[in-house]
């Protein structure tokens, strides 16, 4: 019996789908040389780097694109906008009518001064007002006896004038029927002359006398009018002894002490105006340049807030900050003391659709021209253009893209390198 082969047991294999075995050599030898390159331009990125510094002490950001707010947040205390200091009148001793934080209404009596000196004063000008106002009386009497007797000179002269012009008619008629000389007519002439001479004299001399009298009641008023104001002064001052609240509020400092003796114009005490509160605070002088009276403002106090709007810039700069008062809106806190303690926000600007960055000390490090970039570990010193800057970002106008990764933080210890490895 012949012994059959095993032919008929053979299948045929499909061929292997990477072909011959020379094509997968290829093939892996191309993935191992991908694989060694990444590694390369990596490794050759740090061995190109100038330093290395470890990634803790570093901080890095990713650039974004959103809407920057330019804004203002500090914490400032309440002032009173109108704090009123009141001030000695005059030299003497006080005597006060109230306690610091007691509660007064306008026009309410705060505390006395005693001044002997300038009720002595007041008594004496007063003294010196009654002569004067006797002496002017007596002036417009010697007017009216002045305008008297001018009038009875006047009517002397008008008497005696006409009596002349009588004796010279009757001496005309006598010398023409030849009972007179003609001396004697001439002589009754010049005597009706002289007549009408006194008669123009007498109402020259009354005009005269008349302005005379009334110029000397013109001064002595003018001396009554003088005398009058230095006594209203003085009764102004004597009544500025008594010391009244100019507004409704709380009495503030005493700044002497219960009957003591003042010099006259020193400061007697204070009074707060409750009506009229206002937040002051201090911002950097980098944004107070470009704060402005009128701006509005959010003020913070718990978990409630309330409008307000600024209202004056000082335009000086005290270590490094500008004192800058708020007033308060519509609303504002119940209880509100002054020296509490809130918290207020300004708003500058929005920027909407901008690329920003957090933002660090890099800013200052590099001037606002310079940032470190990240790129597979390795920081590398790109120039920038910074824009609009605001308390937690920086707005960046050229030199980056949104996602770039940048060093906002510990670049101090970058030095001048181009390059710097973030080590893990």
């Amino acid at each position: 019996m012949a012994i059959q082969d095993t032919s008929g047991q053979d299948r045929p294999l499909a061929k292997p789908a990477h072909g011959r075995p020379w094509q997968r050599w290829a093939i892996r030898g191309t993935l191992a040389i991908a694989v060694l390159g990444g590694i390369g331009y990596v490794v050759h990125g740090w061995l190109s780097a100038n330093k290395s510094v470890d990634a803790s002490r570093v901080r890095i950001a990713k650039v974004e694109r959103g809407t920057l707010v330019r804004d203002v947040v500090a914490d400032g205390r309440v002032v009173a906008a109108n704090s009123p200091t009141l001030y000695a009148i005059a030299a003497g001793t006080v005597d006060f009518l109230v306690r610091p934080g007691d509660k007064v209404v306008k026009g309410q009596k705060l505390a006395t001064i005693a001044s002997p000196e300038l009720q002595s004063r007041l008594t004496q000008e007063q003294a010196t007002l009654a002569g004067l106002e006797a002496a002017l009386g007596r002036a417009g009497l010697d007017v009216e006896h002045g305008k008297a007797n001018a009038q009875q000179a006047i009517a002397q002269a008008d008497v005696d004038r006409e009596a002349a012009r009588r004796e010279v008619e009757i001496n005309t008629k006598m010398f023409g029927n030849g009972v007179i000389s003609e001396l004697e007519l001439r002589r009754s002439e010049d005597a009706m002359k002289k007549a009408d001479l006194a008669v123009a004299h007498a109402r020259a001399e009354a005009g005269l006398q008349n302005k005379g009298l009334v110029f000397d009641l013109g001064t002595k008023q003018q001396g009554l009018d003088r005398q009058r104001a230095v006594v209203a002064e003085l009764e102004r001052q004597v009544g500025a002894l008594t010391i009244e609240s100019p507004v409704d509020g709380l009495v503030g400092q005493l700044e002497v002490a219960q009957r003591a003796s003042v010099a006259a114009n020193a400061p007697i005490l204070s009074v707060v105006d409750l009506g009229a509160f206002e937040l002051e605070i201090k911002v950097p002088d980098s944004f107070a340049r470009d704060l402005a009276i009128g701006m509005s403002a959010e003020i913070k106090s718990g978990t409630t807030t309330f409008t307000g709007t600024v209202r004056s810039v000082s335009p000086e700069v005290v270590d490094g900050n500008v004192a800058t008062r708020i007033e308060f809106g519509a609303q504002r806190p119940a209880g509100l003391r002054q020296n509490q303690r809130l918290t207020a926000r300004i708003l500058i600007e929005e920027r909407p659709n901008v690329l920003e960055i957090e933002r660090g000390p890099f800013l200052e490090a590099g001037g606002g021209n310079v940032a470190y970039f990240v790129v597979d570990g390795v920081a590398e010193r790109r120039t920038i253009k910074t824009g609009a800057v605001s308390l937690q970002a920086i707005e960046i106008l050229s030199g980056a893209n949104v996602g770039d990764e940048i060093v906002v933080a510990g670049t101090d210890a970058f030095g001048d390198a181009q390059r710097v490895r973030i080590a893990n």
